[in-house]
């Protein structure tokens, strides 16, 4: 990494601008995230047999996740529109909710962290919609990165830090 991290997304004068990232090689880029919702037994349980009135709330958020990673850069203002190779999520069932992973790759000039985090915030909210009626009180977070490998920063994995 870096010795000294800088904000790239300010130009001198301290305005917001798009990172020109012309110059920088095509490299494989990889990022996961992570995003966890809690949420009551009853919640859970109806999530995992499918008893939702929404109906497949896993399917959905898997859907939804990848719609998002496609999309990110027009909910993020200053993230660079990037052709994604592969977009995977993961739910794992945990004791009380559930674990959101989303695996993106492109190769590009520009890491994936963004679009990997959207991926498992959305599909974590799309859960929340799906079991709203059951559960008021479901708590999404954290939402982190886990993972990135590729392009002039280096590899991060956050279990090393």
């Amino acid at each position: 990494m870096p010795d000294s991290p800088t904000l790239t997304h300010l130009g001198a004068d301290g305005t917001a601008r798009m990172v020109d990232v012309a110059g920088k090689p095509q490299t494989e880029r990889t990022a996961i995230a992570t995003a966890t919702i809690t949420m009551s037994e009853a919640a859970r349980e109806a999530v995992i047999k499918g008893d939702l009135k929404k109906g497949d709330a896993l399917g959905t958020a898997r859907i939804a996740g990848i719609m998002a990673a496609k999309r990110t850069h027009e909910l993020i203002p200053l993230c660079h529109p990037l052709s994604l190779n592969a977009v995977q999520l993961d739910i794992l069932e945990l004791e009380n909710g559930f674990r959101v992973s989303a695996r993106v790759n492109t190769t590009g000039r520009t890491g994936v962290e963004m679009e990997a985090l959207t991926a498992a915030s959305v599909a974590a909210l799309t859960l929340y919609d799906m079991a709203k009626a059951l559960d008021r009180t479901m708590v999404i977070g954290p939402v982190q990165l886990e993972q990135k490998s590729g392009g002039r920063s280096g590899d991060y994995n956050r279990g090393e830090t």
